[in-house]
């Protein structure tokens, strides 16, 4: 399978990875064969990538870290939970989250098992999982990339559980706050930018007091924002002063946001949203944690077209572990023209440097014979 734009999806193409929507139902089943109302319906959803299987991709698989199942049942735990929050006051709102406090460290465990029982690199599904609301689905897919960096970083079981669910309610100080600010459009006023800050100071509050989750757990709330110049929110906190877990929280947080469709621009690659935490790495995020982000990430996900620095073009067939940013490709076109039998390119032995990754690429028509 390889990854596609909707923009360029045409009829008769075949689906290879099933689109789930809210409800966890199949939106678009593997197998379907596309047509012109399919595509203008993945398009209405602000859908921007499929998976497809052709001649070319033949055999190339994308793993799935974590199962359907347990993610949906994850989101919409998180959804229940954070919409039933909103209607809560005071003591209702504590009681809520220590009746829930169970199910999260459950969704938690589930996570925890799927993560450590799997060697690829982590991938970003783009748009397999359609959701109305942002924050659910990024609540579930920061606690994701969290779990699966302390874990890299060796930190031990009850730990990373910790870690894990201060990440899923990072963000629960959000239902505090306006739907007008949430869902607005266009860039924020200073005043609705002040208003939307108050979220982690909010999250703290609900969580501080909880007999069932950690005080450790409700500080990822209140410190996520923070950055090591101390040009955070929502203390202005240093480097030394940053508790860890939220320093992992935070390269988590801001890589699912910037490689998220969000209502005032569409989502970035993980090639260019790891290229941002990396910007950022020792001034911004700790080091040590982008550097584990980038072992545990697949920069290049399987099923990417990629133009090389020779002008040959290949889809990634398979990761590096030892180096992420260099993954095998099945190279299929060289100078503008299919070859005539597809080969194997391993990045992390090869001089070619990376081009751009080709979403929108489409190869004229002709015959490409597989190795």
């Amino acid at each position: 399978m390889r990854l596609i734009s909707t923009k360029v999806l045409q009829e008769e193409m075949v689906i290879a990875k099933t689109i789930w929507n809210e409800a966890g139902m199949p939106l678009l089943q593997e197998g379907v064969h596309v047509t012109n109302r399919i595509i203008q319906r993945l398009q209405q959803l602000n859908v921007q990538y499929v998976y497809i299987d052709d001649e070319i991709s033949k055999n190339i698989e994308v793993a799935e870290a974590i199962p359907p199942k347990i993610r949906n049942a994850a989101v919409n735990k998180i959804e229940n939970s954070f919409k039933m929050l909103k209607r809560l006051k005071g003591t209702d709102i504590t009681y809520c989250l220590e009746k829930s406090s169970k199910d999260f460290t459950a969704i938690i465990n589930s996570l925890m098992d799927s993560i450590f029982d799997n060697e690829e690199l982590l991938t970003v599904l783009s748009d397999a999982f359609i959701y109305d609301e942002y924050i659910y689905q990024h609540s579930l897919q920061v606690t994701i990339y969290t779990i699966s960096i302390a874990h890299e970083m060796k930190y031990n079981a009850e730990e990373v559980r910790q870690i894990g669910i201060g990440a899923m309610l990072h963000d629960i100080g959000k239902m505090l706050i306006p739907q007008e600010i949430l869902q607005k459009p266009g860039r924020l006023t200073n005043e609705e930018y002040d208003t939307m800050k108050m979220h982690t100071q909010y999250g703290f509050d609900m969580l501080r007091n909880l007999h069932t989750i950690s005080l450790l757990s409700a500080h990822c709330a209140f410190q996520h924002h923070e950055r090591l110049d101390g040009s955070g929110y929502p203390r202005g906190l240093v480097d030394f002063e940053i508790h860890p877990y939220a320093k992992i929280i935070a390269v988590a947080d801001v890589f699912d946001a910037v490689t998220s469709n969000r209502v005032y621009r569409n989502k970035m690659l993980p090639s260019e949203g790891l290229a941002i935490i990396n910007q950022g790495s020792g001034t911004l995020y700790d080091q040590m944690v982008v550097e584990a982000f980038n072992r545990v990430i697949a920069a290049y996900p399987n099923g990417t077209v990629l133009l090389l620095s020779n002008g040959s073009r290949g889809i990634v067939s398979k990761q590096n572990a030892s180096n992420t940013m260099r993954p095998k490709l099945r190279i299929f076109e060289e100078h503008g023209k299919l070859v005539k039998a597809t080969y194997e390119l391993d990045l992390a032995s090869s001089e070619l440097d990376i081009l751009n990754v080709e979403p929108e690429y489409l190869e004229e028509k002709g015959t490409v014979y597989m190795m």
